[in-house]
């Protein structure tokens, strides 16, 4: 820059010495025209070659006023390219420094990589062995599954046959289904009408007493061993059966006769004797009647048996002797 500003003060002092000297040549060419006298030849020499001096110099200055301005053209074409350069370098520097950073992100995260890949080669390793043993068991499981697909075919085909007679089953358990429904139905029917009807039933036994009788006049037997009465309409206390609803009832009884003599009851419905049955035992043998009935009777009638004058009846833990009776349906 120095150089270039020192050649541009010479080149403007050179212009102003240049500008004077053609001035004061003309002065003198003009001064000559003026005076006519002659010269010497020597003088006019000198003049000559002065003359053709000027021209030269000047032809030298605006060659190297061209040069300069060249220079000084060439210059700033320089500082532009310096401006832009040093653009360029600013950026390349915050490029460099973030590669930089990111170089050493990526040295760290190399040396992890690396870490994993020995560990990776390990694991490929057993993984190796572990495909080699795993080959192995794949030929005995093709084998194995060579076997299978073969029991898969039979399979499929008892499949076959098995869905054709589920289909059948299929049909079949619909309709039965239908028919359950009914069923079913009509269970609950039954059950709802059985649930709003009377459950009566007893069976009793004598005594453990042994003998009873005989006796001079009538007894009303009390079966006081009790063993079912659903209802509660017998009364072991007194030995009556009382009806609680209108209906047709069942009634049975049993009647052991031991030693020798006459065993016998009577049936009562109320006050009316409804049965009479009778047996003699003329040995030592042990002998036994039953008789059963079926009565309609009406809420609040009552069943009792009676022993008979003049007989007997038998009975202890073995339960010879029972009356009992259930309630058939209502009416």
């Amino acid at each position: 820059m120095r150089v270039v500003a020192g050649l541009l003060l010479l080149l403007l002092g050179l212009c102003g010495s240049g500008a004077q000297g053609e001035a004061g040549g003309l002065g003198e060419v003009a001064e000559i025209n003026q005076n006519p006298d002659p010269k010497h030849p020597a003088e006019e020499s000198t003049q000559q070659s002065t003359k053709q001096t000027y021209p030269d110099v000047w032809t030298e200055l605006r060659a190297l006023r061209d040069m300069v301005v060249e220079q000084q053209v060439h210059m700033e074409l320089l500082q532009r390219e310096n401006s832009v350069q040093a653009t360029e370098l600013v950026s390349l520097e915050s490029r460099l420094t973030s590669s930089e950073s990111k170089t050493r992100d990526l040295e760290k995260e190399n040396a992890d990589l690396q870490t994993r890949l020995s560990s990776s080669e390990s694991e490929l390793l057993i993984s190796k062995s572990r495909i080699d043993q795993l080959e192995r068991e794949n030929t005995v499981q093709a084998t194995e599954l060579t076997s299978l697909g073969s029991r898969l075919t039979a399979t499929e085909s008892k499949t076959s046959d098995l869905e054709k007679e589920n289909a059948d089953l299929q049909t079949r358990l619909s309709s039965s289904e239908s028919e359950l429904l009914i069923s079913k139905s009509r269970i609950d029917q039954l059950e709802t009408e059985n649930a709003e009807k009377p459950k009566v039933a007893f069976y009793t036994a004598l005594t453990d007493a042994g003998q009873l009788g005989p006796y001079n006049t009538d007894i009303t037997l009390k079966y006081s061993k009790v063993f079912t009465n659903i209802g509660k309409a017998y009364n072991p206390s007194t030995g009556f059966f009382t009806a609680p609803v209108k209906g047709v009832y069942w009634f049975q009884f049993t009647v052991f006769g031991y030693p020798v003599g006459s065993f016998g009851i009577f049936f009562y419905k109320n006050d009316q004797r409804i049965m009479f049955n009778v047996e003699t035992n003329n040995e030592v043998i042990p002998e036994y009647f039953t008789n059963s009935l079926v009565l309609e009777l009406t809420a609040g009638d009552e069943i009792h048996l009676v022993l008979p004058s003049g007989h007997s009846i038998f009975d202890n833990s073995d339960h010879h002797s029972t009356f009992s009776g259930s309630l058939l349906f209502t009416l």
